[in-house]
């Protein structure tokens, strides 16, 4: 999965929830999870006003955008 939060850092505010453009988190309880990881835009918004730093928006193989699939990946789109 592309978007991490560290439970251990995590306060609970709920600011990474309210700012997803595409209610790709959650709360569960009073913890903000990913439920939609497809949905993400990967606009970082919730990595960036979180207040604790405890998210992380990162690509990987098997998530983000089509366009940054590397080189050889791409023939199979």
């Amino acid at each position: 999965m592309g978007i991490k939060i560290d439970q251990t850092k995590c306060v609970g505010c709920g600011e990474c929830v309210e700012i997803c453009p595409e209610d790709v988190l959650v709360m569960e309880g009073k913890r903000p999870a990913v439920r939609y990881p497809e949905e993400c835009w990967w606009c970082d918004a919730c990595e960036m006003d979180c207040p604790v730093g405890a998210i992380t928006v990162r690509f990987t193989n098997h998530v983000g955008p089509v366009f940054l699939k590397k080189e050889e990946d791409r023939d199979e789109i």
